[in-house]
């Protein structure tokens, strides 16, 4: 069989002997292990199984479809019906979605990010935009604000990222360009190594994802309170794939993505965040914290200008990048 033929299309819809009902399957690319991050998607699944007596399953693989940074591609071509990725692992396939990886937005919670991320999701120009790759973008991975992990001295003034090779993608990679540091974009699961090696001495996640990849086994500090952004990575489905759904199944699917985020938050905010701390003071890792004074000249130096070249950007390529900025802030100053 052709790997590049979704499986929706060819095989994963079938008839029971003796008319009974239609069973379906589809196949989900993830990427490194069961974490934090995809407790949402592992939840979906659980769920649609569970409201489908079993007719209806998600076969989640962690990396055994795609490589993460090529899962959009996979979708547009129907390789597999669902997945997850990160707006900006591909910031020219998915520019409506970047708004939400500016840095310093200003967003306080994990609750706040849906409901920013599900508002650009649902504005006409972001389906047309992701509609391109034959994708329906269904919920987000919703993240807290990145710190940085690294190794060697640590900073003790902003002036200290001069020069410091550091993993940090999209938006938080602007914000570190501003100060001086030199980012370097790669994947998730290319982290550890590239730490070990000594391409990168700092690594810009969120807590989970320190954990979860191994950064803090190495880092000797880690910064409290830059907390210059972080990024959008939304699951995603197949948009034939959805379409050819049988009502029943497609209302088992999108009925359930309120209570999947729901337990999303509610794991992170708790078992996650609980495990975070004493991650840290078992390792012995050093806790840095900047001046209100240094973190208002980090905004000052960061945001405005990036916010300024994306809708510059976005604008001359077609799309209503001031409105969708708009959008965000206004959301955000009104505390939704």
């Amino acid at each position: 069989m052709n790997k590049y033929i979704s499986r929706s299309a060819i095989a994963a819809v079938i008839f029971a002997f003796g008319g009974e009902a239609m069973a379906t399957e589809w196949n989900v690319s993830l990427w490194g292990k069961r974490r934090a991050f995809t407790e949402h998607v592992e939840k979906l699944a659980e769920l649609v199984s569970e409201k489908t007596d079993g007719e209806f399953t998600l076969n989640i693989s962690y990396g055994g479809l795609s490589k993460n940074r090529e899962n959009l591609d996979g979708i547009s071509i129907g390789a597999f019906e669902m997945a997850q990725f990160c707006a900006g692992y591909h910031r020219d396939k998915n520019p409506s979605i970047t708004v939400l990886e500016l840095p310093f937005l200003g967003v306080t919670s994990l609750e706040q990010e849906i409901d920013l991320s599900m508002a650009v999701y649902k504005h006409p120009a972001t389906i047309a935009d992701l509609g391109r790759w034959n994708a329906t973008l269904l919920m987000p991975s919703p993240l807290p604000q990145y710190n940085i992990a690294g190794v060697g001295e640590a900073p003790s003034s902003l002036a200290d990222f001069e020069g410091l090779s550091v993993r940090a993608t999209g938006g938080i990679g602007q914000a570190m360009e501003a100060v001086g540091a030199v980012p370097t974009s790669m994947s998730a699961t290319e982290v550890r190594q590239a730490m070990d090696s000594g391409v990168v001495k700092a690594v810009s996640f969120a807590p989970h994802a320190h954990m979860s990849f191994g950064t803090i086994e190495n880092a000797t500090w880690w910064t409290t309170n830059l907390n210059p952004g972080t990024v959008n990575c939304p699951v995603v489905a197949n948009s034939d794939a959805l379409n050819s759904l049988s009502d029943a199944h497609r209302e088992a699917l999108l009925g359930s993505i309120d209570e999947a985020l729901d337990h999303y938050v509610a794991n992170y905010n708790g078992a996650t965040m609980d495990a975070w701390g004493p991650a840290l003071e078992e390792r012995g890792i050093q806790k840095v914290t900047f001046a209100d004074s240094e973190i208002a000249a980090f905004k000052e130096a960061a945001a405005t200008p990036a916010a300024a070249s994306w809708i510059e950007a976005n604008t001359a390529a077609g799309l209503p990048a001031q409105e969708l900025y708009d959008m965000v802030i206004g959301m955000i100053a009104d505390g939704s």
